[in-house]
């Protein structure tokens, strides 16, 4: 089964110029490549025309390394949008709340997607978690995802690796297929 013969989507999120300060979100970022990884699925995906969507995070708060009036704001240069993809701006962790994303797969009879994107623990977690309920045939890609370090409730330090494997394993076979960026492009 080739993913090319189901018009599957490919949904970037996040991947936006301020998650480059590190130290802002958690320090110690994982998958230091996945912007790489995200641009070679996304030439694929231009290569085959299938239906790419963008998402951005529009942080409602004015001193957000994400809020629309700062710098951070801005795609990243390996991702950046061409003409005629769509960009989709939302406000929460989930792509699906508050925007258009859900009627515009509807509308373009899309039942199965790709996601990559920034932070895996965050918005691209909570967007697959939805896609899954939706009833969307999801493909998680690991080494297209990244994340950063957390501190738990009781002031201990967790590694972003540690957070991004344990995202991944609470998402994989229940919400989406969690795969790497070879096998995608291996099935597409």
């Amino acid at each position: 089964m080739k993913l090319r013969n189901h018009k599957t989507a490919l949904i970037l999120i996040d991947i936006q110029k301020g998650f480059n300060d590190e130290e802002y979100w958690g320090g110690n970022r994982n998958n230091k490549d996945a912007e790489e990884k995200s641009s070679k699925i996304l030439h694929k995906w231009r290569e085959l025309n299938l239906p790419v969507f963008h998402i951005v995070h529009c942080s409602q708060n004015p001193s957000s390394k994400l809020h629309e009036l700062n710098p951070g704001f801005e795609i990243k240069e390996e991702v950046k949008p061409i003409k005629g993809e769509p960009i989709i701006k939302k406000e929460v962790n989930s792509a699906f709340i508050g925007t258009d994303l859900k009627e515009r797969l509807d509308n373009l009879k899309i039942n199965k997607l790709v996601i990559v994107g920034l932070t895996t623990n965050h918005c691209v977690s909570t967007t697959t978690r939805m896609a899954g309920n939706f009833g969307f045939d999801t493909y998680l890609i690991a080494d297209a995802t990244a994340t950063f370090d957390r501190i738990g409730v009781n002031g201990e330090k967790f590694s972003s690796e540690i957070i991004h494997q344990t995202t991944l394993a609470n998402l994989n076979d229940e919400f989406a297929k969690v795969i790497n960026t070879d096998k995608l492009l291996e099935i597409v």
